[in-house]
């Protein structure tokens, strides 16, 4: 397939700092019109892939194409047909929502006519018409969530790019902002994500699962916990740190996580019954063991090593 049926396509991405690869042989094909996530700790490369992406950062090897450009060569060409929305809320807290919009409508180089009615049209479709004359500084998490989104589709980019952009906002303001990235979806515009929440990550059409700059493992998320390299055992005893504890100690057994009051055990595929291996192998205290579906916490431990809060900051 050709790399113009993508609206990025990279081929062996790398940029080292020094010393330190922050991402090493990166291949993506993104769909147009897809949301595709990255996955990972801080520290795995996501952001830095982005900066590349967008032409901020330049690699040290490797290519890349994005919608159509040799990205950095131009990134200058590239500029208005992207948005761009980060962790780190970047509008002017000391401007009402009304002013920061007009004013990057103003950067976008937006005709004055069409840039008030596209304004009137983001503070409807983002609910922030009672916070239009607001100082930005007086708003919720939320609404600066939703005045960031309004920002970067301000002038309709063909691809938005959002690193990590729900990390300070509470579950239901992150549904919500999730509701919108599938509206836009679905108009035509590509996405593409970087979280560390696994809820988040299950809502892509694709995903990539990175560790320290490389790609650990890509497919939609029930693909991903299909093909899973272990078997999930939901176990109930009495003592279940000692419990975990001693699981551990086992080389079949890949992770073990408290949920409330049951372990999460993974088991390694080529075990035949592992509920059996489990009770066979703790004999001192009775076991409750049920099997269960893999997650996508489940995916990532198994194709890294570690949960995702253990990863590099």
């Amino acid at each position: 397939m050709s790399s113009h049926n993508f609206a990025i396509y990279t081929k062996g991405l790398t940029k080292k700092f020094g010393n330190l690869t922050a991402v090493d042989q990166l291949d993506l094909n993104i769909e147009k019109g897809s949301i595709y996530g990255f996955l990972g700790p801080n520290g795995c490369g996501k952001s830095t892939t982005i900066r590349m992406l967008c032409g901020l950062l330049t690699p040290t090897s490797g290519t890349a194409e994005v919608l159509g450009l040799d990205i950095p060569k131009q990134a200058e060409a590239l500029k208005k047909q992207v948005g761009y929305m980060t962790q780190k809320f970047s509008l002017y807290g000391d401007l009402t929502v009304a002013e920061n919009l007009n004013f990057m409508g103003q950067i976008f180089g937006l005709d004055y006519r069409y840039l008030k009615t596209r304004v009137s049209e983001l503070v409807s479709l983002y609910s922030l018409g009672g916070q239009q004359n607001q100082r930005v500084t007086s708003m919720s998490g939320g609404q600066r969530q939703r005045l960031a989104l309004a920002a970067s589709v301000l002038h309709k980019p063909s691809l938005l790019f959002l690193d990590e952009p729900t990390s300070a906002v509470d579950p239901e303001n992150r549904r919500d902002f999730w509701e919108k990235l599938f509206d836009l979806s679905e108009s035509g515009t590509t996405i593409l994500v970087s979280t560390h929440y696994m809820d988040e990550a299950e809502r892509c059409h694709k995903l990539a699962i990175l560790e320290r700059g490389a790609m650990k493992a890509e497919g939609t998320p029930m693909q991903l916990m299909h093909d899973i390299g272990a078997q999930v055992v939901e176990v109930k005893g009495k003592h279940l740190r000692q419990l975990k504890t001693k699981l551990l100690s086992f080389d079949e057994i890949k992770s073990v996580a408290q949920q409330g009051i049951r372990l999460r055990v993974l088991v390694d595929k080529n075990i035949t019954n592992p509920i059996e291996f489990i009770q066979n192998k703790i004999t001192d205290e009775p076991l409750e063991c049920n099997m269960a579906h893999p997650s996508l916490e489940d995916v990532f431990v198994t194709v890294t090593g570690s949960n995702i809060e253990e990863g590099p900051s």
